[in-house]
């Protein structure tokens, strides 16, 4: 494995404006290790995709509770593919229905995690699916 330390941009897309569990999810990416770029509220796709392309992040992991994640997590992968950016993990959390999950996933969406995901699951993801340049 690669000796580069993974940097990870935390985002939340759209309106939502709760960012308890994004908060929670960047810290415990950064107290194991990651780097960690927390892009703040309200971001649209297009922000964050620039973000994560100007930050050189080897991931993007957004929160979203509102219900919009069928529209914002795959604009936020087209995005991304549109920056020449297509390398970049795109992961997920929040209130994801079951059926939504075949969808995200052709989108391009690598995992959503639930609602009450373990942190440890979250972080194990990333450290087994993600890789840091190097």
């Amino acid at each position: 494995m690669s000796s580069a330390r993974v940097r990870v941009l935390v985002a939340k897309p759209g309106l939502d404006g709760h960012d308890r569990g994004a908060k929670i999810v960047a810290r415990a990416l950064t107290d194991a290790g990651f780097d960690v770029v927390y892009s703040g509220l309200h971001q649209t796709p297009e922000m964050i995709a620039s973000a994560a392309v100007q930050e050189d992040v080897d991931a993007v992991g957004l929160s979203i509770l509102s219900g919009a994640h069928n529209t914002l997590f795959p604009a936020v992968v087209d995005e991304l593919r549109a920056r020449g950016a297509p390398h970049i993990a795109v992961f997920g959390g929040g209130i994801v229905p079951d059926e939504d999950l075949p969808r995200l996933e052709a989108a391009g969406v690598k995992k959503v995690f639930k609602p009450g995901a373990p942190l440890d699951d979250i972080v194990k993801w990333v450290r087994e699916n993600v890789k840091g340049k190097g």
